[in-house]
């Protein structure tokens, strides 16, 4: 278990591209808090597709999963998610949301993607919780 100060500080953010268990892309995100506490995240692909739902953001590249990869949100992730969030408090679930809907800018997630920003808002959930020793 790590004590230093650093214990409730996002220190890494990391993405990739996953399988889910339809075989269809989805995003994975890691949120690194201190040296050692972590919360992992898989992103749930929705049935749905209403107009004021979260845009999943995908490639659109049909050589590659038909069009539904998802290293657009990957990438949104990496590029501009975590540097505004790297040294933030990772208890600070309001804000960290908030941030990342100010960074989007869009009513409906569409310029990062509702995949990229559920993705990391959920491992920084779970990133809280282990870092404060809760299931």
């Amino acid at each position: 278990m790590y004590l230093g100060k650093n214990r409730f500080t996002i220190t890494k953010i990391v993405a990739r591209e996953i399988l889910d268990c339809r075989f269809n892309p989805t995003v994975q995100v890691d949120v690194w808090a201190g040296d050692d506490v972590w919360g992992r995240a898989d992103v749930p692909a929705g049935r749905s597709r209403g107009e004021r739902e979260a845009w999943e953001l995908r490639d659109g590249d049909k050589k590659v999963f038909g069009g539904l990869g998802v290293q657009k949100a990957v990438k949104n992730i990496h590029e501009i998610i975590a540097p505004a969030l790297i040294g933030m408090d990772v208890r600070d679930q309001r804000n960290i949301d908030l941030a990342m809907i100010k960074l989007d800018g869009t009513p409906n997630k569409k310029k990062l993607g509702g995949n990229a920003t559920i993705g990391v808002s959920m491992a920084v959930a779970r990133a809280a919780a282990n870092a404060c020793n809760l299931p």
